[in-house]
């Protein structure tokens, strides 16, 4: 059997040529038809067998089209499986897109107005893509069952969930996961693999405060929905200044704020848009059931009403027996000297739903150089030559961890 990177060298071209067909024709949220269908055409190829995941239930759909998502009727998530048997190992790729105007010039630039693939997402169908067709080629060696997942909605911060609550993780059980993030602005096939705590929760509020309007001149005839929700923006980010322990990251950021319509009306409604970011569970859960508290209080003592929409996406955490049992099928493909750890990743990753249900390890790929365009930046340029690597980490690490749950 041939060494895995001699192996994932004879499909190199084809993991490119995917990665640019994805770029040219990138879609955003939970419903990605085209993304899909490409998908599963290059499945059908291989001949692996595969099924579509993923439901949005009523009350998420209307919860994202209030929050200015839009309105997303089909989760169009696709799960494949190669081999058969326990244990099976998880593999999984992210395929959304984000509302961003590209600004690189080159042969496959983005068709579609105002999306752009700047998260790296197309790399990551790619180089699974590039993997499954490995697994599949030495499908007869693999000691369990391989389960890949290509997964919409992560930028919205639910596509996993919807899936893992449609039994992804199920049929058959899943016993471990692994996953994969580029990195545009870190050196070109350095590994970071850091144990524990990852990446930060995220959680978001959006209230809309119900006032009472009014002529400017006569406040005391009115419930100022705008003065409300200044008092609000500022009693949110005094709560994590005295209740967040000083050693445990916190941050709360409003994003939005909107309300009135000019300067001598007191408006009726005013809506605020915040998330916070945290890391330290325990304090997490402290300030989520703050949050609310702070919310109804201040609303209320300024005699408004209000509704609040919450979104809540955990930490991604990585199994530290699960890291140490992998480490060495990761240095086989990158090289000893190129696995690093270069800590927390900021932001949040909706790979943690996952992270949370089954042993997990999310590895971050660069894929550039320090200096170079980021993530969610419309100049964002990767190195093509780094995609192979991606692919064959997948796959070694698949085969050679079945393997070793039978020892």
């Amino acid at each position: 059997m041939m060494n895995i990177l001699e192996h994932v060298k004879k499909y190199e071209k084809q993991i490119i040529q995917d990665r640019r067909y994805l770029h040219q024709y990138p879609e955003i949220g939970f419903e990605l038809p085209n993304t899909q269908k490409y998908i599963q055409q290059r499945l059908d190829e291989m001949g692996i067998a595969h099924k579509q995941c993923g439901v949005v239930p009523p009350d998420i759909k209307e919860k994202y089209a209030v929050a200015g998502f839009g309105s997303q009727d089909y989760c169009t998530g696709v799960v494949a499986t190669i081999g058969q048997g326990s244990p099976c190992i998880l593999l999984r790729a992210d395929m959304d897109a984000l509302p961003i105007e590209e600004q690189v010039d080159c042969e496959f630039t983005s068709k579609n107005p105002g999306v752009m693939h700047a998260c790296g997402h197309d790399s990551h169908v790619a180089m699974l893509l590039g993997a499954a067709q490995i697994l599949k080629d030495r499908e007869a060696e693999l000691q369990g069952t391989v389960k890949l997942l290509f997964q919409p909605g992560e930028e919205w911060g639910y596509g996993s969930k919807l899936m893992i609550d449609d039994g992804l993780l199920q049929n058959p059980k899943v016993d471990a996961a692994f996953g994969i993030h580029i990195m545009p602005d870190q050196q070109a096939g350095t590994l970071s693999v850091h144990k524990g705590t990852l990446t930060q929760a995220m959680d978001t509020y959006i209230v809309t405060i119900q006032g009472n309007g009014g002529h400017s001149s006569q406040p005391h005839k009115t419930i100022d929905a705008n003065m409300i929700m200044n008092q609000l923006y500022t009693s949110l980010n005094l709560l994590m200044t005295r209740e967040a322990d000083p050693n445990h990251s916190v941050t709360f950021s409003v994003g939005a704020m909107s309300g009135g319509t000019a300067t001598n009306i007191i408006p009726d409604k005013a809506v605020l848009q915040g998330n916070m970011r945290s890391y330290d569970q325990q304090t997490r859960d402290h300030l989520c059931q703050r949050i609310p508290e702070m919310i109804d209080h201040t609303v209320k003592a300024w005699r408004g009403e209000y509704h609040t929409i919450e979104f809540h996406t955990p930490t991604t955490y990585n199994n530290p027996q699960f890291i140490d049992e992998i480490t060495p099928f990761l240095k086989h493909v990158v090289g000893a000297e190129n696995v690093v750890d270069n800590g927390y990743l900021g932001g949040s990753e909706d790979f943690s739903y996952i992270s949370q249900e089954v042993p997990s390890a999310f590895v971050v790929l660069g894929t550039g150089k320090e200096g170079e365009a980021p993530v969610h930046n419309p100049r964002m340029r990767q190195n093509e030559e780094i995609f192979k690597y991606g692919a064959a980490l997948h796959a070694n690490v698949a085969i050679e961890w079945l393997k070793q749950q039978h020892k």
